[in-house]
């Protein structure tokens, strides 16, 4: 119950993020261009500066934004009124649609960051204990230091991994 409670004050944290973000952004497109609503080109700014926001702010490799195409395919599902711009909630509907896939994979990178490589590390400390000539070096490390090594090779890995995508 209390993993779940965690779970929905996680989800509505990452939604008024999103919201000010969202808010911020199309402010500043819509007082620049004088219209209520974003055309395309200004969605498509638009999103640039959420995605360069997200790149700043997330931990991890950076994302790289949705193509034109993309957002053209997206515009048609959020432009509810149909009227060929996208208003204020409009926006806000199609970056939080937008920025899903981003939050999952971050999580993701968090989750194994941050609890499956200490996790494994102490495991593999444990293992090698017994191997003669590195056993009694990695006995005399200390957990916390080991445990940071074996993260930070995995983080390093997983960042080399992104950069081969």
């Amino acid at each position: 119950m209390g993993q779940l409670i965690g779970t929905l004050q996680g989800k509505q944290r990452r939604h008024r993020q999103i919201r000010l973000i969202s808010d911020k952004v199309f402010n500043r497109i819509k007082n620049e261009s004088g219209r209520p609503g974003l055309s395309f080109e200004d969605l498509y700014i638009a999103v640039l500066l959420i995605y360069n926001d997200i790149n700043k702010r997330l931990p991890g490799p950076h994302f790289d934004p949705p193509t034109k195409d993309q957002v053209r395919a997206m515009i048609q599902e959020c432009d509810i009124n149909l009227d060929g711009e996208i208003d204020h909630e409009e926006f806000v509907k199609f970056i939080q649609q937008l920025t899903t896939d981003t939050f999952v994979v971050v999580s993701q990178g968090l989750i194994l960051t941050l609890i499956v490589a200490p996790t494994l590390a102490m495991t593999t400390k444990r293992a090698t204990e017994g191997v003669p000539g590195v056993g009694k070096l990695i006995q005399k490390l200390p957990n916390s230091i080991y445990a940071s090594l074996v993260t930070l090779a995995i983080v390093w890995f997983q960042n080399a991994r992104q950069d081969l995508d």
